[in-house]
């Protein structure tokens, strides 16, 4: 993937290095649009299996816990954060998350306006290590990349990368263009108002499979609109290289809900499912890669 003669976002604060954790933070494991992280799902998979609780409890209570606080998320307040670097960093990892959040805001500023007829509206992005606090609550490594719609920013310890290279489809610089632009993908969904609709429609749920079933339909459609910016991006500036469309499929399949309870030797469950199987992601990335546009990504007309 090209991205090195892009110019860099200033949208950007870098909480590396930051010798708050955010452990004085509320705890409230939000993952993309609201539900739970990539890395919240394994880890209580995993304590489930190891402690032989059926993991779904374990998931299931704290996706409610995180879709009946979602509203109290909006009021809370954080602690100003000394040592905070705005603007784009100068390091290499840095400079690659800058210049793929630069390409998301120029190809957003295009086409949210010309097919939607909405204002793009940028949000940040915080880097930072291990932990740090969003008004969604203590963001942790171990959740991964995620969006709080409380404050509209994205979050990302870049550590996560080097899991996508060990456990999650091999990595690539597409693959984590990918990872960004689908955490972008929900920012979009929120400008939509489509987000807070879910929401609140999780909130009155009559289950967890419910409830789940929405979740999925909301990370599918932020899949959908991470390759509807490549699509536009490759279009304009011809980004796309080899081999690219492969590796970012080989990680859409890798984080499939089927494919982690594969890993984990756990029976497949498909009410568990929160962010879809391995064929639905790719699925939906594809049509966003093909279709290039954003009334392809209606996964709730599905």
């Amino acid at each position: 993937m090209k991205w090195e003669d892009f110019r860099a976002s200033d949208n950007i604060e870098d909480r590396r290095g930051d010798e708050d954790d955010g452990s004085s933070g509320i705890s409230m494991p939000f993952g993309g649009g609201g539900g739970l992280g990539l890395g919240t799902i394994i880890v209580l998979g995993l304590l489930g299996y190891a402690l032989g609780i059926d993991p779904r409890l374990l998931i299931g209570g704290a996706e409610m816990i995180a879709h009946r606080t979602q509203a109290q998320s909006q009021q809370v307040q954080t602690t100003p954060r000394p040592q905070t670097q705005a603007g784009a960093p100068s390091d290499q990892i840095g400079r690659f998350v800058a210049a793929v959040l630069a390409e998301n805001e120029d190809v957003w500023s295009d086409i949210l306006p010309a097919q939607k007829g909405i204002k793009f509206v940028p949000p940040k992005l915080v880097m930072f290590d291990g932990a740090t606090q969003s008004a969604c609550g203590t963001a942790q490594s171990a959740m991964g990349p995620f969006y709080c719609p409380a404050d509209r920013k994205i979050y990302l310890d870049t550590s996560f990368f080097n899991d996508m290279k060990r456990r999650f489809g091999g990595g690539g610089d597409f693959a984590y263009a990918y990872v960004i632009a689908h955490e972008m993908g929900h920012h979009i969904e929120n400008q939509l108002g489509i987000l807070s609709k879910v929401h609140a429609a999780q909130q009155q749920a009559t289950s967890q499979a419910q409830a789940n079933a929405l979740s999925v339909k909301l990370e599918l459609m932020a899949d959908c609109l991470a390759g509807v910016w490549a699509a536009n991006a490759d279009q304009k500036w011809n980004i796309l290289e080899k081999g690219d469309v492969e590796k970012a499929v080989a990680t859409a399949q890798a984080i499939g809900d089927d494919r982690l309870q594969q890993a984990a030797n756990r029976r497949i469950v498909p009410d568990s499912f929160t962010h879809g199987s391995a064929s639905q992601r790719t699925q939906w990335l594809k049509i966003g890669l093909e279709k290039g546009q954003i009334n392809s990504c209606n996964t709730f007309s599905k």
